[in-house]
This record gives structure tokens, C-alpha cells and sequence, in this order.
């Protein structure tokens, strides 16, 4: 289960990394980068782009809290949530959103069924 959790944490850290670029960098330079976001669209953005971040924290906090308390039901719940919000994102923005946000979670999910 080491392979899981290292995955799974790896997940709870992404997650961690785009709630900080949404809530607190999406203005700056490596928020417009990160998104391809011009400064005008991205102020224009802001407010719906922390609301976004909000749930990845909450993602990410979901992760930690099955892993800390070695609930695998709940890091799997969460993972599946990830996987879902990976696949809308892919298929309503980018599909360059699952490959960064999807393929993680996938991959720690198949390491807990596997293990």
C-alpha cells in the first residue's frame, strides 16, 4: 500500500498546488501562464477562479484525511471525485486536464485495487 499512498499523496498535493495558483496566483504571472490566461480575462475570472480553488483544497483535504486516518474508503471516494472532476474538465476546457489532474488519481486508484 506504500505505492498507493505515495500516489494518493501525490494527488492531495497537486490538488494543494492548483488551490493555491487559483486563490492566491491567478492574477500573477504564473496563474496567467498556468491557465493561458490573459491579465484582463483573469480579473474579469478571479472571484470564480477562488471558488474553484476552494473545492480543490477541499479535494486535497478529503485525500489527507482518508490517508492520515488510513480509511481507504475515503481516499478512494476522493480520488473518484478527482477522476469525475478531471473528465468534465477535459471534456468542457481541455483535455490537457486530465492528463495533469486524471491520470494521478487513476493511477493511485489502480494501485489500491491492485494492492
Amino acid at each position: 500500500m506504500l505505492i498507493a499512498a505515495s500516489l494518493s499523496f501525490l494527488v492531495a498535493l497537486l490538488h494543494l498546488y492548483f488551490m493555491v495558483l487559483e486563490m492566491f496566483l491567478w492574477t500573477r504571472p504564473i496563474g496567467l501562464k498556468t491557465f493561458r490566461n490573459t491579465p484582463e480575462k483573469a480579473a474579469m475570472t478571479r472571484v470564480l477562479a477562488a471558488n474553484q480553488g476552494l473545492y480543490n483544497g477541499f479535494l486535497a483535504a478529503g485525500l489527507l484525511w482518508g490517508l492520515l486516518s488510513q480509511q481507504w474508503n475515503v481516499v478512494v471516494f476522493f480520488l473518484v471525485c478527482v477522476t469525475i472532476a478531471a473528465l468534465y474538465g477535459a471534456y468542457s476546457v481541455s483535455r490537457r486536464i486530465f492528463f495533469v489532474q486524471g491520470m494521478p488519481a487513476v493511477a493511485a486508484l489502480a494501485a489500491i485495487l491492485i494492492g
